[in-house]
């Protein structure tokens, strides 16, 4: 039997998180039970995705959000609506855009005044509901413009992440390096992309002292993804200690 390594963390995290995909999100966890401590599976919440499904103090959703929270996990505000609707100014902002997500990057436009308010909207309203503090903000897609970053700056978060890193989001100090490991489900060609990185990318990321994994409610609807994703972390999690985000903040114990 392999022992995990002191400092070697693999960190799991579920997106868009909120009454929209409820099943798909069970079906998540009920998936990743297999292989990983549910209680340290992060849980990256939506409270309106795309203006269609509010998240409620009080609702049955709400209450198992909080549950998830008492447990352990770590909850962040992952967005407000998720959606992009701004018209973005630069060609390679609307590459971004157009390319890396099907519409999703709600704060890869957003100025700083309109990301502040988004921000602080969410953080209360998801506080409310688990009675404990956020454990920090998440942009949909991992796509923040200039405005988000300096609203992250300036605002209470502790943790933020993109596809390349952790950082600590009001001091901008790096909490780890290197690629998050996730699936896409938009395209046959994006699935079979994504299964192959899902291969390459853990012995890739053999050396690394955390190595991220992040999937989604549409990764449900695919069972090459599911198996995909139940290998990955079986794989990683054989030398790697599960944590939880809050784990990289100091003065905050190692999970064990």
């Amino acid at each position: 039997m392999t022992i995990p390594k002191p400092g070697r963390r693999l960190l799991v995290a579920i997106h868009d998180v909120g009454p929209r995909f409820e099943r798909e999100v069970e079906t998540l966890r009920s998936h990743l039970a297999a292989s990983v401590p549910l209680a340290n599976v992060a849980m990256l919440v939506v409270p309106n995705h795309w203006g269609e499904a509010p998240l409620t103090v009080g609702s049955p959703f709400a209450r198992r959000l909080a549950h998830w929270a008492s447990t352990g996990a770590d909850v962040f505000a992952h967005g407000w609506f998720h959606r992009d609707t701004t018209r973005h100014d630069t060609r390679w902002a609307r590459l971004k855009a157009r390319h890396m997500t099907a519409g999703e990057g709600e704060f890869l436009g957003l100025g700083v005044i309109d990301s502040s308010q988004r921000m602080a909207r969410g953080k209360r309203l998801i506080e409310e509901i688990i009675e404990r503090p956020v454990a920090g903000f998440i942009a949909p897609a991992w796509l923040y413009g200039p405005g988000a970053r300096q609203a992250l700056a300036e605002g209470e978060f502790a943790l933020a992440e993109d596809h390349w890193r952790v950082w600590r989001a009001t001091t901008g100090e790096i909490a780890c390096r290197g690629p998050v490991i996730t699936w896409a489900s938009r395209s046959r060609a994006r699935i079979a992309s994504s299964l192959a990185v899902a291969r390459l990318l853990p012995p890739l990321l053999a050396r690394a002292p955390v190595v991220r994994v992040a999937v989604h409610p549409g990764d449900t609807r695919v069972p090459a993804l599911m198996d995909s994703i139940a290998r990955t972390l079986d794989r990683l999690s054989v030398d790697r200690i599960v944590s939880r985000y809050a784990d990289l903040v100091p003065g905050v114990p190692c999970a064990s």
